[in-house]
């Protein structure tokens, strides 16, 4: 069952992008799929949802989703610029006959209940990347493992959200 504030944003993010006309696709690693689950769970959304990837193993950010060996070397997958990479890459790795999707969303972060790198559990970071422009926003979140997926989910949606809300 989606959250009922997690359901509106997504609600809201599928008619923004229908009325731009613009598809989407997400890279989650923190999440697991529950992002482009959100999504889904509203019908209609097959007319904007390209598809998601779930990039949990660090080594998956880089063969599918083409996030820098080397940033990946020198910082591990969570980092902002790892986001960034993440939400450009899946635009791409979601391309039909050519056209990258129009609108990546991606997740990167700690869960919890341990830190395997040493950064504070509930460290986040979400990418948004659109036709030219993207951003990242880094999250300090509080509470259990599961708690900090969900909020993240809500982060990324309103982050996604923001983004098309300002004019084209």
């Amino acid at each position: 069952m989606i959250a009922p504030d997690v359901h509106r944003e997504a609600e809201a993010l599928l008619s923004a992008l229908g009325a731009r006309g613009w598809t989407v696709a997400v890279a989650e690693s923190l999440t697991g799929g529950l992002v482009v689950a959100s999504l889904v769970s509203i019908a209609g959304a097959s007319a904007f949802v390209r598809g998601g990837v779930v990039a949990y193993a660090t080594e998956l950010k880089q063969s599918l989703l083409g996030v820098d060996a080397a940033l990946l070397a020198a910082h591990g997958a969570v980092h902002p610029e790892v986001a960034r990479q993440m939400a450009v890459g899946v635009r791409r790795a979601a391309a039909i006959d050519g056209r990258d999707a129009d609108l990546g969303i991606a997740t990167t972060g700690i869960a919890g209940p341990d830190s395997p790198d040493g950064q504070p559990v509930g460290t986040v970071h979400v990418g948004i990347a659109w036709p030219g422009d993207d951003l990242v926003v880094s999250l300090r979140l509080s509470g259990d493992r599961d708690e900090i997926r969900a909020a993240s989910v809500r982060h990324a949606l309103r982050a996604a959200n923001d983004c098309l809300a300002r004019p084209e």
